[in-house]
Order: C-alpha cells, then sequence, then structure tokens
C-alpha cells in the first residue's frame, strides 16, 4: 500500500541506478580494503581486532537479549513509572547489555506502542548515557598492560559447547563467545596501534580549542562509521596506550564519540518510528549535543577537575582517567536535564506536532497507514507482538466505520452516540468493497508482513499470542465481506421508505448498531477492565440472540405483510448479521487475556451444541430462497 505510491513518484530507471551505485561503491570498497591489507600488515590486524570487536559485541548484544526471554521489556514496562525508576532501569539495561544504541531503540519501540510515556522514556535515556560510562571503565580496565587472550580461548570453547544444548544455554553461550571476542579483539587491536610506530598524532599543529574541535569530529567521524561508541573507545585507549595521542585529545575523541552515538540512533529513530518515538529521539540528540556543547564551554575546569580527582585517587594511568572525563562529562549533563524533563517534553510536541495525515488516494480520502508497526519493533520480539496486537485493535475500529458504512450510519455515531439514529440519506452508494480494497486489505497485508519477521524461534507463549492476533485480524476481514453482502439489500430497500420492509430493515440496522457500539466499549477495555470476563459473556449471548427477529419475519409473511422476495432478503440479512456478531465474539476473545480465553471457549462450546438443532431451523430456508436473495437489488 505505502510502496505503491511512494515507487510511483520515482522513476524505475532512477532506482535501478541506485541499486546499481549501491553494489558499485561496496564492490570498490572491498576492494581497496584488500588493497590495503596486502600493502600493511599492520592496518590488517588492526582491521582484524575491530572486526573481531564489533562482532563481540554483537553477539553479547543478541545472547544476552535471546537469554532475558521478554525479561528486559517486561522490566521496562514496570520501571517507568517514575523519573528515578526509569534513571536507575536506563543505567542497569546499559551496563548488562553495554549497548546505548540497543537500549535506547528498546525504548523508542516501548514509547511507540504506547507502553511508556515520554517522560519515562527520558528518563530511561538520561540513565543510558549515565550507564555508558561504565563500558568505558571497563574497556578501561582491561586495555592495561596485560593480555586478555589466555582467558578468551577457554571461554570461546565453553561458549561454543553450550550452542549445542537448549535455547536459553545457547543463547548463553553465544554472549560468552562475545565476550571472548571482545578479548581477543582489544589484544589484536593494542598489537595494531603497537606497529604503527609511525604515526604520531600527538604530533599534529594544533593547539587550544582548534586540537579539542579536531579530535571532537574525528571522534564523531568514527562513531558514525563504526556505529559503536564502545569501539571507538577502544581505539582510543589503545592509542592512548602506545602513545599515540595525548590525554586531552583523548578526551576529544571521546567527546566527539557521544555525539555519533546519538546521532546514529537519532536518525535511526527518526526514521523508523511514531511522532512519540521521533520526539524521543531527537531528545537523546538534543541532550547528547549540549551536553558536549556544555563540556567543550567549560573543557578547562572539566580537564582540571579529571587531573586533580586523579592524583588524589593515586589514578596515574591515562585509561582510567579517559574512563573518569567520561564519566564527569555525562554527570554535566545529567545535572542541568533532570529537573527540565516536564518543559522538554513540552518544547518536542511543539517541535514535532502530531502529524495530519495526507490525502493520498485516488479519491482524494485519507489513506490508513499502519500506527504501531515501525522496524525498530522488531528488534524485540514483545515488543513486535505488543505491536501487532495494537494493530490489530486499529483494525478493528477500522472494520467497525465499514460495517457502518454498510448500514449507512455515520462514523460519528460511533464514538458519540444519539439518541435516535439518523434516517439514512439518499442517494445511497455502495462504498463498501473500495473501503475494502483501500483501507481494510492493505492495512491486513501490513500485519502480516511485519508478524512474518518476527523471531519467535520456540516459545510456545509468544507463538500464541500472535496466533491470536492473526486469528482476530482474519475475522475483522470476515465482518467487513459479510457486511458488503448486506449493504446491497440496505441500499435497495432503505432507500424506499414506502415499501413495507422498510421498518423491519431499520429495525435490523438499529440492532446491528447497538452491537457494534457494545463490541467497541468491550474491545477498548481489554485488559483494562477486571469484569472482562463477564462483559464477553454478556455479548455472546445477545449476539446469538436472534430467534424474536425471525419469528417476526415468518409471523409477517403469513399474514401477508411481506411478500416471499422480502421475507427471503430480510431473512438472508439476519443470518449475516449473526455471522457478524459471532465474527465480534471472536475477535473480543482472541484479544482477552489468556485467563479469560479458556473459559469463554468453554461456554460458547455449550451455547453452541445446546442451540444448534435451533439454528438449523432458522437457517433451513429452502434453497429458492437463496437463488432469489441472489437476484435480489
Amino acid at each position: 500500500m505505502k510502496n505503491r505510491y511512494l515507487n510511483s513518484m520515482v522513476p524505475v530507471f532512477v532506482l535501478r541506478h541506485i541499486s546499481k551505485l549501491k553494489y558499485l561503491g561496496l564492490t570498490l570498497l572491498i576492494a581497496a580494503l584488500v588493497y590495503s591489507f596486502l600493502m600493511s600488515s599492520a592496518w590488517l590486524v588492526l582491521c582484524y581486532g575491530l572486526a573481531l570487536f564489533l562482532f563481540g559485541m554483537q553477539c553479547i548484544e543478541s545472547g544476552l537479549h535471546n537469554a532475558a526471554g521478554g525479561t528486559l521489556e517486561r522490566l521496562m514496562a514496570k520501571s517507568t513509572e517514575t523519573p528515578v525508576k526509569g534513571f536507575l532501569f536506563g543505567i542497569g539495561s546499559t551496563f548488562l547489555l553495554q549497548s546505548t544504541t540497543l537500549v535506547s531503540l528498546l525504548t523508542i519501540a516501548f514509547l511507540s506502542t504506547g507502553m511508556i510515556t515520554l517522560a519515562g522514556g527520558l528518563a530511561v535515556i538520561l540513565g543510558t548515557n549515565l550507564g555508558a560510562s561504565s563500558g568505558a571503565w571497563l574497556l578501561a580496565l582491561a586495555g592495561q598492560s596485560i593480555s586478555l587472550s589466555p582467558a578468551a580461548i577457554p571461554m570461546l570453547v565453553v561458549g561454543v559447547l553450550l550452542g549445542f544444548l537448549d535455547s536459553r544455554l545457547k543463547a548463553l553461550g553465544q554472549a560468552l563467545i562475545g565476550i571472548a571476542l571482545i578479548f581477543l579483539g582489544i589484544d589484536s587491536i593494542k598489537d595494531g596501534f603497537g606497529a604503527f610506530n609511525t604515526i604520531e598524532l600527538s604530533g599534529i599543529e594544533a593547539s587550544g580549542v582548534s586540537q579539542v574541535l579536531l579530535f571532537t569530529f574525528i571522534g564523531f567521524i568514527l562513531t558514525c562509521v563504526l556505529q559503536s561508541s564502545h569501539a571507538t573507545l577502544i581505539l582510543i585507549l589503545a592509542a592512548l596506550s602506545a602513545q599515540q595521542i595525548t590525554l586531552p585529545q583523548g578526551f576529544a575523541i571521546a567527546l566527539g564519540s557521544n555525539l555519533g552515538s546519538s546521532f546514529t540512533t537519532a536518525l535511526v529513530g527518526m526514521l523508523s518510528s511514531d511522532r512519540n518515538g521521533q520526539r524521543l529521539a531527537l531528545a537523546h540528540l538534543i541532550f547528547n549535543w549540549v551536553t558536549a556543547l556544555l563540556s567543550l564551554i567549560l573543557w578547562l575546569p572539566l580537564t582540571y577537575l579529571v587531573s586533580w580527582i586523579a592524583i588524589q585517587a593515586r589514578m596515574p594511568s591515562p585509561l582510567l582517567q579517559l574512563a573518569l572525563f567520561h564519566t564527569l562529562f555525562n554527570v554535566l549533563g545529567l545535572s542541568v536535564f533532570w529537573g527540565l524533563q516536564n518543559k522538554l517534553v513540552q518544547v518536542l510536541v511543539k517541535i514535532l506536532p502530531d502529524k495530519k495525515p495526507k490525502k493520498r488516494l485516488p479519491d482524494d480520502s485519507e489513506a490508513v497507514l499502519p500506527r504501531h508497526l515501525h522496524s525498530n519493533m522488531l528488534k524485540s520480539t514483545d515488543t513486535a507482538i505488543y505491536a501487532v496486537t495494537q494493530e490489530v485493535q486499529h483494525l478493528a475500529i477500522l472494520g467497525l466505520e465499514v460495517v457502518c458504512h454498510a448500514i449507512y450510519i455515520p462514523n460519528a455515531e460511533l464514538y458519540h452516540p444519539s439518541d435516535r439514529l439518523p434516517v439514512p440519506k439518499t442517494p445511497l452508494q455502495l462504498d463498501v468493497q473500495s473501503l475494502y480494497e483501500w483501507q481494510i486489505k492493505p492495512l491486513y497485508s501490513d500485519i502480516l508482513s511485519f508478524t512474518s519477521k518476527i523471531d519467535i524461534q520456540d516459545n510456545k507463549k509468544l507463538q500464541k499470542k500472535l496466533t491470536d492476533a492473526h486469528i482476530a485480524a482474519f475475522h475483522v476481514v470476515e465482518i467487513v465481506k459479510q457486511s458488503k453482502h448486506l449493504q446491497k439489500n440496505m441500499q435497495h430497500f432503505l432507500s424506499h421508505p414506502e415499501a413495507q420492509v422498510y421498518q423491519d430493515y431499520m429495525q435490523l440496522r438499529q440492532s446491528l448498531f447497538e452491537m457494534l457500539l457494545s463490541f467497541n466499549q468491550i474491545r477498548s477495555e481489554i485488559n483494562d477492565n477486571s469484569e472482562q470476563q463477564s462483559d464477553i459473556d454478556r455479548f455472546i449471548e445477545q449476539s446469538e440472540y436472534t430467534s424474536p427477529l425471525h419469528a417476526q419475519v415468518l409471523e409477517k409473511l403469513r399474514a401477508e405483510g411481506l411478500d416471499k422476495l422480502q421475507a427471503s432478503s430480510l431473512i438472508n440479512d439476519m443470518n449475516y448479521v449473526r455471522r457478524i456478531s459471532s465474527g465480534l465474539s471472536e475477535i473480543l476473545i482472541s484479544l482477552a487475556t489468556p485467563q479469560d480465553k479458556k473459559s469463554q471457549s468453554k461456554k460458547k462450546k455449550k451455547k453452541k451444541s445446546s442451540k444448534k438443532s435451533k439454528q438449523s431451523q432458522q437457517e433451513a430456508t429452502p434453497d429458492a430462497l437463496e437463488d432469489q436473495h441472489s437476484q435480489q437489488p
């Protein structure tokens, strides 16, 4: 749906040339790297170590995240009730995963699904920045003259062996392999820098402000290229150990790495999130860049404070002093922004107001696009499934509006019902099919496409949640199809108030609309209502209570109040209404909490078995009536 219109705006030959240029650039880059490796063995060792380090970071992130089994997401939902809890969660999760980018993107994803507020997300982001300093301390301690390779080899062997066991231990083994690769990478990076004896960045003829700005820019570019502030930090530490840069230069590169980290995270968040996610990504960018600006303004006092603390704490190592500087400038930013969170939220809402739907359809109507399905949601299985559930709720609302179109009731009545339903205004149009093609079907396709990308693995609980969401979405599509058939006779008979069957169709219209209102109220209170089970049970009973309507039609047919064609049309349309109500019941059951589903499914089976004979009698109209109905306008 989305790509259909966007692609039509870009010429095909332009897309082809862009694709060719991408592959050409990648080929040239690989060729240049191979040539540089042949020309310099030291450069090869340095790149080898950096590759091991980056891959090790990915293994740790993936392993720990899979081993947690959704624990991180549940903790985040519970730990953002107050700013202090959110801040502590940000520190702890960043220390555990050693990735500000991953925690930031997960926070943006949670905010986009509505599981946390923007203020709670801001507190987490503030915590991730301070938590990132823990990585600087760990890398500084690991970057001393001690070789880490002897410890890495046993960890690598154990991690591989754990990979042959169950999924949870396999994930822990993957994290262990990541740690081993990081240790090996650190040693290789130190060896690579040690071989570059001719490179002396400390000899660059720049001093004062120009030197600080130059090396801050270098740190920014390095982090944008490597997509990891930790990788930039390990390069700084290795260069410091080889005495190829001075300590102030290392401070400036560390400051630049913080800018680069927030820039890449903000770029991903702005491109793949909803408005709230974009606001949080912008807040992360503002925090890091304002912190860097303050650090540059207070450069002399800040570096002097690092030197004084190092002397008092007997910390002669430049690596540990670099970690101290990284901590201090993050504390500086935290002290400035902590009391301004609510004001920052107001500023962000003004800078990025809620989007207004764009007119993009051929008939100049508003295109329906997914509200909750963003690519960054896929980083967490729990978050992705929650986003799917929210999008199915969105699809259900659209389905209700389409059914309202089928019975010629304004959508506004669904949200603000009046005392009496308005009389249908002629001429009445058949529009359900077009609404299905342009709104329901594309959104349903987007949901299926998104769910196909979710990595559930062997988690039966998550598989059940995803299956329930699929069932609910399927029934939404089905009730829309049923309403398409219903609209044909609604249009014909409601256009003729003088017809004998007019009042019967008005009564059928009223009955179905009351059912839509009841469904919408229960749907909006799912998971928030302690009486959810009894509400759904009452709805199911109400939806299956159709005997009096059938009896009234048969009585009018005997009294010649209706002719046989009108009666057959009305009875068949009642069956369409019954199928719509049954679909609504199935949607509620699928969206309900797991505790309620067992009870509801059992009760529904009992009701179906007890009413099977009655329903068969109600539906036992002659086949000729079905044929007549299909020919009816």
